[in-house]
């Protein structure tokens, strides 16, 4: 069992290993960093326990209570069932602004299989296309097509306590209640929408009304954190990894497997080999399909002036 002395010794050491050590000359350098590495020790066990709440609930829950079971069960039904390909992955903290790229690449990495761990081709859809942005920034970029355009699961991810609260005199709300206001709204939205009758009883001009009807029953689900602190994180990380393990049992793939990543590194290298001879030895390119050798030849032409060995210039600072 890891203890937090042999974490705490492999921080070091990989700190040692990575530092310049000129740095280390610098005076009371040596007990600033060991106070940032204690700092971020203790934040990292904390993800760990999170991590390890969500381990114990995806083990030993009864289904209707079990985190991971539940999010992996509605992403199949919406995926598999219902026809639904994407999936919105919205965080109302501008904290979170990389956590959907970060569960793109788990899920789509992990789940993106057309055959079974058999190798048999799958008889349904499987895997999700994911994407997503931050509160705001995605209202005003993509939330158009979602409450107007094609069907897409969205999950919301809300924070009770903000990092960084303002509070306006003359605001009817705080920043954060304003930001909070849109996360509850969006999901009512999507769900209930609005009809023509409604918006006829607001006096909306007849030729509008289409325009400004939404259809409603779009599915989401809504996730509150109590705030956005290192045990909280770790058990959203482990609430998404395991769903996305769900997700593969349920689908019988093999989620632990990227082979289609391997197809476009192989011919990298055979389009590495022309590049370095058609530089070196002006040789033509040969051995591609039509499309690829008239880009690689116009690739080529244009930047034939760079020389095949260039200089490396580094930034001026």
């Amino acid at each position: 069992m890891t203890t937090k002395t042999d974490l705490w010794k492999r921080l070091v050491l990989i700190f040692s290993q990575t530092v310049n050590p000129f740095f280390f000359c610098l005076g009371d350098f040596d007990s600033y960093i060991l106070e940032i590495l204690n700092k971020f020790l203790v934040c990292y066990l904390k993800v760990l326990k999170g991590v390890s709440s969500i381990d114990d609930n995806f083990r030993s829950a009864p289904f209707e209570k079990n985190i991971p079971v539940l999010l992996g069960l509605l992403s199949v039904w919406n995926v598999s069932f219902l026809g639904y390909p994407a999936r919105a992955i919205l965080p109302y903290s501008q904290a979170l602004e990389k956590f959907a790229p970060h569960i793109q690449q788990v899920s789509m990495e992990s789940n993106g299989k057309g055959v079974s761990i058999d190798g048999v081709p799958l008889p349904y859809e499987a895997g999700e296309i994911d994407f997503g942005e931050p509160g705001t920034n995605g209202q005003h970029s993509f939330y158009q097509l979602i409450h107007q355009g094609r069907v897409i699961p969205c999950d919301f991810l809300g924070i009770v306590k903000s990092q960084q609260p303002v509070y306006l005199k003359g605001e009817v709300v705080s920043n954060h209640d304003e930001l909070m206001s849109n996360f509850f709204a969006q999901p009512d939205a999507l769900a209930y929408g609005k009809t023509a009758e409604q918006l006829l009883k607001e006096n909306v001009s007849q030729h509008l009304v289409p325009h400004k009807t939404f259809s409603g029953n779009r599915p989401s689900l809504s996730l509150l954190l109590p705030s956005l602190d290192a045990y909280n994180i770790g058990q959203l990380l482990a609430s998404y990894e395991h769903r996305v393990a769900v997700e593969g049992f349920v689908w019988g793939i093999n989620s632990f497997d990227q082979w289609g990543v391997e197809l476009g590194k192989s011919l990298a290298t055979q389009v590495r080999k022309q590049l370095h001879a058609s530089r070196t030895k002006s040789e033509p390119v040969e051995g591609f399909n039509f499309s690829t050798t008239k880009l690689l030849t116009r690739y080529l032409q244009a930047s034939s002036d760079i020389p095949a060995d260039p200089p490396t210039l580094l930034p001026r600072i």
